[in-house]
């Protein structure tokens, strides 16, 4: 099986750990709902190319560390960071109200414990 669904505060993420799940990722869907997310599990990069909405892009390293947040990533785009391990997609503005920002801690989200 290549997913499993985690919360993090009022957003329930989905976690694409398979090849076949990180390949398909959000292509074919119409929108992401403000309560919804997907964490691809291992990532260092994600492009938007056949997507039709724009979306916030999390990078996160194996100590659960956030290295850098893309805001409003458009459709037709590419966004990577060194060392990440992986790679959270938000609906737009989402990383913004869950104030997620480089340097803080989410471990949860890759299974290592509760976040500091």
């Amino acid at each position: 099986m290549g997913q499993s669904t985690i919360g993090l505060g009022p957003v329930r993420v989905t976690v694409a750990r398979s090849f076949m799940s990180r390949l398909v990722g959000l292509l074919g869907r119409r929108a992401l709902g403000a309560d919804q997310g997907l964490l691809l599990l291992p990532c260092n990069n994600v492009h938007t190319f056949f997507m039709r909405f724009a979306i916030d892009v999390v990078f996160i390293d194996r100590e659960g560390l956030v290295l850098a947040v893309v805001p409003q990533l458009g459709p037709w785009r590419v966004a990577a960071a060194r060392r990440a391990h992986a790679c959270l997609e938000l609906a737009a503005g989402t990383a913004d109200r869950l104030s997620l920002a480089p340097g803080q801690r989410i471990p949860q989200l890759l299974g290592l414990g509760r976040a500091a």
